[in-house]
């Protein structure tokens, strides 16, 4: 899995056809995590694809909402992206708009990383600073810590209400243009009924490692302070 291409050359692409600052930071986000799970999963040696697929993944969500994945093709053939980027970008929409199935472990990974981003991220702006940082000081220890000794000890009902208000009052979904992330007790209701959230629920609710990364690992601290660098240096 190899890149062909340098990491200015495709954020200048994403930046050709995406414009609204929403979708830079989900790119920028994406990219980091992408990059912390490639060396945590030990494909350390494949971190670049790994963070390009990321950083690329949406590259026709805004100028073409209507034909997501399926223009991408199109758009990554100006920087000659290879057979296996381009199906590992199309593959994150499995099921929504493309039949393009993730199969790498990659794949997989950038399939349920990129919703959950999206859900931390909407569980921040839920917060008066809009900050991830401020969910992590505004608990003793830390959010990954406190929500780590709650699993821990097996306190039912303390697990039960931090994930469901967590979870289903972040949830939402991005409107048809990509501009606003719209939520609602009806989205929240049909996403607590699916599959997805049962998975997510129960792993979280039953497995201290796994709710812990599930703060620190979806937007690692590298990550965001990475993207706020760029953010306030103009670089993006």
């Amino acid at each position: 899995m190899n890149i062909n291409f340098t990491r200015d050359e495709a954020l200048a692409l994403l930046k050709k056809y995406n414009k609204e600052k929403f979708h830079i930071e989900h790119a920028l986000t994406l990219e980091g995590v992408m990059g912390w799970y490639a060396r945590e999963l030990g494909y350390g040696e494949e971190e670049q694809f790994w963070r390009m697929a990321g950083l690329l993944h949406d590259i026709d969500f805004e100028v073409y909402p209507a034909e997501h994945c399926k223009k991408a093709p199109e758009l990554l053939a100006e920087l000659n992206a290879s057979d296996a980027l381009v199906h590992a970008v199309c593959s994150h929409a499995f099921g929504q708009c493309c039949d393009v199935e993730p199969v790498h472990q990659m794949e997989k990974v950038m399939f349920a990383v990129d919703e959950l981003t999206g859900l931390i991220g909407a569980a921040a702006r839920m917060r008066p600073s809009k900050s991830v940082m401020e969910m992590e000081l505004s608990t003793t220890g830390g959010l990954a810590e406190q929500i780590k000794r709650i699993v821990a000890a097996q306190d039912q009902p303390a697990i039960i209400k931090i994930f469901k208000e967590l979870i289903l009052k972040a949830y939402g979904e991005k409107s048809a243009d990509g501009k606003r992330f719209v939520k609602s007790d009806e989205i929240a209701t049909a996403f607590s009924q699916t599959e997805a959230y049962s998975i997510l629920f129960m792993e979280l609710a039953t497995d201290a490692d796994a709710a812990a990364k599930f703060v620190n690992g979806i937007v690692p601290a590298d990550a965001a302070q990475k993207a706020q660098a760029a953010l306030a240096a103009g670089n993006v």
